[in-house]
């Protein structure tokens, strides 16, 4: 059978490229290599994880604040085993969900590995090693990425000593000492999740900050917050070595400006220093599909390859590697193959980190405006001046707003708290539309909320703010 679109990946930018394009008429195919749908982000990454992360903060909540509040129980006993069903279970049921959706919207399910034939064509090989050919008029290449390793360090991940993410949520008891290499979302993310269910954790991270590229300020108190929390930093350390040793392992590192090696023991050890877009084994450059020098796929403003009829989203082409970025860039596709103009705004593209607390951010950090020369002033407010934060007991973090001087419309903004992934939001809407700091700090929020600091932040950067 021939059909309009064929997508090769059901990740969040696959299969919501899918859907919106049958939604506008297209007969539409989805070739995934798992035997379930969803991509590495509803099987072994953003869901799990984030289960895992809610799991254990509950377990942290009752061990710690639960007495605070007047709630007296016996100290909280792991049962990991338990967790680890939640996890599974949110996974399945996430999963079933983008099955149901190709179900409701007629899209043919083909389960193999699909291969780039060129031009109209894909070859897919089943798990029993049969090939077929599947016909399309437009092909797009939503395949993702996978685990890096470490540059120029050999690695040998087993997923039960020296993991990948795969292997950290799926560990069968808490490790004693657990050493995270790489200090981004990913490691500390993780990494919390193990601290707060009881391992001794470093992570070891080969900038002088942690999150890489967020705004400096942020990084900053956030590693200060993870570090009350009982975790350890070695930061602008380069990983020169990572080897199995008994039953565990050892880490070798050095410091980047030059110094001694030094060794450290652990029981399980993440390697987490970002992910590679997955390419290989496709045929894209057989059938002509040009990549960049970091082996992406190189497209044009309307994300077709340098074949004709061919196009890339998500984790594949240049951006963040974030499972909305990928959506927003499906629903786009699927627009323009349409006929409609499909546009994805990349200045007002969230991240968020799912720590405790949560770290948020949209738009551009200090350092950013500082490199590209634009004037700006910023407004901050604590969450300890915050009515509800205190109810909670959540008074860690802050947020802040980066204004253009003049015109003052807002061009970033960071909160580091509780829910700070759900606030971030209020900020993105108001990027979209172009608002300023005094925009927001006019419009009326609902008291006692979390929501109130964000307000007055931007009260904060126009002006001064009420409660502070």
């Amino acid at each position: 059978m021939a059909y309009d679109v064929v997508v090769i990946g059901s990740g969040p930018g696959g299969y919501v490229c899918a859907v919106k394009a049958a939604q506008l008429g297209k007969k539409v195919a989805v070739i995934e290599k798992r035997a379930t749908y969803g991509g590495t982000c509803l099987n072994i990454g953003c869901i799990p994880s984030k289960a895992l992360l809610h799991a254990s903060e509950m377990f942290e909540v009752a061990g710690h604040d639960f007495e605070t509040l007047g709630v007296n129980i016996s100290k909280p006993e792991l049962d990991l085993g338990k967790m680890m069903d939640h996890k599974d279970a949110v996974v399945k049921s996430n999963v079933d969900g983008v099955s149901y959706l190709f179900k409701k919207n007629k899209i043919d399910g083909i389960i193999g590995t699909g291969k780039l034939l060129g031009q109209g064509k894909v070859e897919v090989t089943d798990a029993d090693g049969k090939t077929s050919v599947v016909e399309g008029k437009d092909i797009v290449i939503a395949t993702g990425s996978d685990v890096a390793g470490i540059p120029g360090v050999d690695v040998d991940i087993d997923e039960k000593v020296i993991v990948s993410s795969t292997g950290a949520i799926a560990l069968d008891k808490v490790p004693e000492k657990l050493i995270v290499v790489g200090g981004g979302v990913i490691g500390l993310e993780l990494g919390s999740v193990w601290a707060r269910l009881g391992a001794k954790v470093t992570v070891i991270e080969y900038l002088d900050k942690v999150l890489g590229a967020m705004d400096g300020d942020v990084s900053k108190q956030f590693q200060r917050m993870l570090a009350k929390q009982g975790m350890e930093f070695k930061l602008g350390s380069k990983v020169t070595g990572v080897e199995k040793s008994g039953e565990g392992a050892k880490v070798t590192y050095e410091p980047v400006k030059g110094g001694d090696a030094e060794t450290l023991d652990a029981d399980v050890v993440l390697i987490s220093t970002g992910r590679l877009p997955y390419t290989q084994g496709l045929g894209l450059e057989d059938a002509g599909v040009v990549l960049d020098e970091r082996g992406r796929v190189r497209v044009d403003g309307y994300y077709q390859t340098s074949v004709s009829g061919v196009y890339a989203i998500g984790d594949v082409i240049a951006g963040p590697m974030l499972a909305h970025k990928a959506e927003d860039e499906g629903a786009a596709l699927a627009e323009i193959l349409a006929g409609q103009a499909g546009h994805v705004n990349y200045d007002v593209i969230p991240s968020v980190v799912y720590t405790s607390p949560e770290v948020a951010s949209v738009g551009k950090s200090e350092e950013e405006l500082k490199t590209d020369g634009v004037k700006y002033k910023a407004g901050k407010f604590p969450f300890t001046a915050n009515g509800r934060a205190r109810a909670m007991l959540v008074t860690e973090g802050f947020v802040k707003f980066l204004a253009d001087a003049e015109t003052d419309r807002v061009l970033g903004c960071h909160i580091v708290g509780f829910g700070a992934g759900e606030m971030i939001h209020e900020a993105a809407v108001l990027m979209e539309f172009g608002g300023s700091s005094e925009d927001l700090a006019r419009t009326c929020h609902a008291h006692p909320t979390m929501s109130e600091a964000v307000r007055e932040a931007a009260m904060a950067t126009f002006d001064k703010p009420i409660h502070l």
